[in-house]
């Protein structure tokens, strides 16, 4: 992820600029996010059919690429972000959702995921999961750890996303 923008800004200039991918925004800078590639947009795609196969039952909405307001200075945008069907509608995100997933990207580092993991932790998000596309794994990264799984589970809901369903749904396409 490039800084796209190194002068500080608002928080107000922020919100009301448009970034084309939108961009996260850290105490005043405004980031980039890494995103575009085929493997990318097809995992993307693949966990919001996923999420809106099941949205009724599990009383859930998920939402691309959504803007999630961490702290007062932080809004970061999660490639998916699920929300219970009971939680206030926000137009950016504010009340801590019930999970978020990120997307890696070939060109991503750890260390910069570990501040935007953090930012979520820190608001409250108990379900925090990262999926590598190319290599096909997936961690829970709830905890602060990088747990290897390909089975997520939201505890307390029903709420469960499987990789190996996820990736076949690509596979067959």
């Amino acid at each position: 992820m490039a800084t796209a923008h190194n002068l500080p800004i608002s928080v107000s200039e922020y919100l009301h600029t448009s970034y084309h991918p939108d961009c996260d925004y850290v105490d005043g800078i405004i980031e980039e996010r890494n995103l575009g590639e085929l493997d990318h947009s097809e995992l993307q795609g693949a966990l919001l059919a996923w999420f809106a196969a099941h949205r009724r039952e599990w009383g859930i909405k998920a939402v691309p690429e959504i803007r999630i307001q961490t702290s007062s200075t932080r809004f970061r945008v999660a490639d998916v972000c699920v929300i219970s069907s009971s939680a206030p509608r926000e137009q950016i995100i504010m009340t801590a959702p019930l999970a978020v997933i990120e997307i890696l990207s070939p060109d991503d580092r750890v260390s910069r995921y570990r501040r935007r993991l953090d930012d979520y932790r820190k608001m409250g998000v108990k379900n925090i999961w990262v999926i590598d596309p190319a290599a096909r794994k997936g961690f829970d990264c709830s905890t602060g750890d990088w747990i290897e799984t390909s089975d997520f589970a939201a505890a307390g809901t029903p709420v469960e996303l499987h990789l190996d369903t996820i990736f076949a749904d690509i596979d067959q396409k």
